[in-house]
């Protein structure tokens, strides 16, 4: 389960629906993956073929991202079955 967010924009997405705080383009994708999240217990369940889900590095090492579209990327952590400081960008 969701337990934290980073992105205020993708929390309120998640909560609500509205589009005001992400790229409206991504919603459909982003939906999808904060779905798969939310039901997750622990980070390889966003293993999805298609999704580019791999660790991060350095001060992110212990994140996790898949990829939504272009350089927008969902990234998340994991305290012990529940995903947690969930935060979406253009990290690259």
């Amino acid at each position: 389960m969701i337990k934290s967010f980073r992105h205020k924009g993708t929390e309120k997405f998640f909560a609500t629906g509205s589009k005001a705080g992400i790229q409206p383009k991504h919603a459909m994708k982003l939906n999808e993956q904060l779905s798969v999240l939310n039901a997750a217990t622990r980070p390889e369940h966003m293993n999805v073929p298609g999704w580019q889900w791999h660790p991060l590095s350095s001060d992110l090492a212990g994140h996790w991202a898949v990829s939504v579209n272009g350089n927008w990327r969902l990234t998340f952590t994991f305290e012990r079955e529940d995903a947690v400081l969930v935060d979406y960008k253009d990290y690259h």
